[in-house]
């Protein structure tokens, strides 16, 4: 079964990245207001390039001077299963398996755009409309991951 992970990058501005393992890579969609379990929320997912499977386990600092400097965690990860749709019909609709997000979800892309789609939770028996987003990257879970991770060779 294909993963998926769910990255909390506080970069320019906070944001989380859902990455989808889909033809051996990670699609990848930015998601600034971050995902919701609330079927009321339509959530604006910016597609981003495709990063490799490798990038799915990483956690750690990116460097100033490298596209898109700051600290990176993961949110949430899990199994997926693709229940409809694909990517180049702008339509997918994929059941999540993760800590925080589970049940069905779809991923439109919006009429007219090349890289705005819209991440929604379908109605089911997991959604909750009292989701609260809650990041997990905390100020001393910064301190610990720039102890922890070395910086990338600059070169």
């Amino acid at each position: 079964m294909p993963f998926f992970v769910v990255h909390e990058h506080h970069s320019t501005r906070l944001h989380f990245d859902v990455r989808l393992e889909m033809d051996g890579v990670l699609k990848s969609w930015a998601i600034p207001k971050g995902p919701s379990m609330n079927p009321h929320d339509k959530r604006l997912a910016i597609m981003v390039e495709d990063h490799p499977l490798e990038y799915g386990s990483f956690e750690g600092i990116i460097p100033e001077g490298h596209y898109g400097a700051g600290p990176v965690i993961i949110w949430d990860h899990g199994d997926y299963a693709r229940r409809s749709g694909s990517i180049q019909e702008g339509k997918l609709e994929v059941e999540l398996s993760g800590r925080t997000l589970k049940g069905l979800f779809v991923l439109t892309k919006m009429a007219g755009k090349e890289k705005e789609w819209l991440l929604i939770k379908k109605k089911d028996q997991f959604a909750r409309v009292d989701f609260v987003l809650k990041p997990l990257l905390t100020p001393a879970v910064q301190r610990k991951l720039a102890v922890r991770v070395p910086p990338c060779d600059a070169s």
